[in-house]
């Protein structure tokens, strides 16, 4: 199979979920945590959504959308995080051929800004709980946008004007736009068809060995918020397509873990790396032992958290390659999957890999290199994301020579093994997200104190990477304590919580080149551990999720 068979009459993400609504309408569809769940002591209570119901609020709010005049290339900003209104404005915008711009809950004011302004969204849609402060951000980008809550929404929104395109969505139409840190500064918007979601969805139902899963009878647990494609485009669109359950939750809550696997009836689950080594340091619940998983999906676990977690909890970790440019993913679902390696799986169904040098040419079996993808036959782009928004040049340089460079360094074995290395150290991964260095620096440099900044990866056992900042202060300024904490706070009001530093070192200098680019490579010696040099400050406790209620 070349690529997932997806019906002919599929145009867009909403086709499908009519189809499944109309032929499984009693199928339950989203399973979603009622109230907070984190300590709770008493069973969770969940609200469920059959398809037939979830298409009929869809159908409710496509109604009002189109009498607003929101048609094929309108963009709108939602503002709802992990709530069923967030599905249900998805599809119905996505019926009509409008664009969805999700925003993060977590976003400060200006990072909100800056996507409502780089996307140019003709309306927004967030909670009562939200509308003034999105309501300021919405203005501020331009006075005619109005921002909406979702609890009020009248029967008539007022929708700035566009030039819309006059014919009904196809497969090519952009569904949304997700924002995902790249090499710059500010981060990129990946425009998503209709065309990847249908083929993501398709894709990781036509996985084997582990990950396969039955028409109508599995629950995917996923704590992961919408505006990633992890929960909001491949998760989503492989259950419509199997009239299957989503068990879209809050976030992960290592406490109550298990309890939630279990009381939801989930059969699959996704994680990221900080996932199985919070769960093999919990205390034995019973629980743990009585879930229905067959197995859990994701990436970047530590080779032997993976072993110990598999034999205590009797579940298999497909670990996959995937980001928000490639849609689909690569997944170690079929035996033999070396877990005590960091392989992730065989290019398969039309997927083509190369290893390759930094002049784009292949390396020889076992030598690491960058990992390149794409799809074979006359288009490489099938299935992948549409390109970057307001950006022809990040676009084709992404796919320079007829390849996605992906970024990873990652190595293949010659029976076709792919084991992933290492990244390039302009990304920062943390907890699943990829954190811009260039981002943190940007605000980091902003500060009075500062002279010149460069942030790094440092390894963390919690959350597989954490931001380190390394920083010259201008002549005069103290490097204590109370420096550090000004620059920290400083970064607080401008980047979401996870992108602030959470370690904060003072040097004397930095190294750099003849053209004077820091060589962030040379900043420390091989000897050196950077968390316990001299002016080493951490701030990982005070990196706390805010609170969006």
């Amino acid at each position: 199979m070349s690529v997932p068979n997806i019906p002919e009459e599929f145009h867009t993400a909403f086709d499908a979920l009519e189809a499944t609504a109309r032929e499984h309408p009693r199928k339950i569809f989203l399973c979603m945590p009622k109230s907070e769940t984190g300590d709770r002591k008493s069973s969770v209570v969940v609200n469920e959504y059959d398809f037939g119901t979830l298409y009929n609020h869809v159908q409710t709010l496509r109604s009002i959308f189109e009498r607003s005049g929101i048609g094929h290339g309108h963009r709108v900003a939602l503002l709802l995080g992990n709530r069923v209104e967030y599905i249900s404005c998805f599809f119905a915008l996505n019926s009509l051929g409008a664009w969805v711009i999700p925003i993060s809950p977590e976003n400060t004011a200006d990072e909100m800004h800056y996507q409502v302004m780089h996307s140019d969204v003709d309306v927004a849609i967030t909670t009562k709980s939200r509308l003034v402060e999105f309501n300021d951000v919405v203005k501020r980008y331009d006075p005619i946008v109005a921002a909406y809550s979702i609890e009020d929404l009248p029967e008539v929104l007022l929708v700035r004007k566009r030039d819309l395109i006059n014919a009904p969505p196809d497969r090519e139409t952009i569904a949304a736009v997700l924002y995902t840190s790249g090499t710059t500064g500010k981060p990129k918007g990946c425009l998503i068809s209709n065309q990847y979601g249908l083929n993501a969805g398709a894709w990781y139902l036509t996985r084997e060995g582990h990950q396969a899963l039955e028409f109508g009878r599995d629950r995917l647990f996923n704590p992961f918020p919408v505006h990633h494609m992890n929960a909001g485009i491949v998760s989503l669109m492989a259950m419509v397509l199997s009239a299957n359950c989503l068990v879209l939750w809050d976030r992960f809550h290592p406490k109550t873990w298990w309890r939630d696997i279990v009381e939801t009836g989930s059969t699959a689950a996704h994680y990221m790396g900080l996932i199985p080594p919070v769960l093999v340091k919990q205390p034995t619940v019973p629980e743990e032992r009585k879930h229905k998983l067959k197995f859990a999906f994701g990436a970047g676990v530590d080779p032997d958290i993976h072993v110990e977690f598999e034999k205590r909890f009797d579940v298999p970790l497909i670990e996959v390659f995937g980001m928000t440019e490639t849609g689909r993913t690569i997944s170690n679902s079929i035996e033999p999957r070396h877990i005590r390696t960091r392989a992730f799986g065989k290019a398969r169904d039309g997927l083509e890999i190369m290893i390759a040098d930094d002049d784009d040419k292949p390396l020889p079996i076992g030598m690491p290199g960058n990992f390149l993808i794409r799809f074979s036959g006359p288009n490489p782009r099938l299935g992948f994301f549409s390109g970057y928004l307001n950006d022809d040049v990040a676009t084709e340089d992404a796919w320079r020579g007829g390849w996605l460079h992906t970024g990873d360094v990652c190595k293949q074995d010659s029976d076709g093994m792919l084991y992933f290395v290492d990244r390039k150290k302009n990304i920062i991964r943390r907890s699943g997200e990829n954190i811009a260095a260039a981002e943190v620096e940007a605000a980091i440099a902003a500060h009075k104190s500062v002279h010149t900044v460069a942030c790094l990866p440092i390894p963390d056992e919690m959350r597989e990477e954490e931001v380190m900042a390394c920083i010259v202060l201008q002549p005069g300024v103290k490097p204590n304590q109370k420096t550090a904490a000004s620059i920290f706070e400083k970064c607080c009001e401008q980047l979401s919580y996870f992108k602030t530093p959470g370690w904060i070192v003072f040097r004397n200098s930095l190294p750099t080149t003849h053209t004077a680019k820091i060589q962030k490579s040379l900043i420390f010696s091989s000897n050196e551990e950077p968390t316990a040099t001299t002016g080493s400050f951490d701030f990982r406790k005070l990196k706390r999720r805010p609170s969006t209620t």
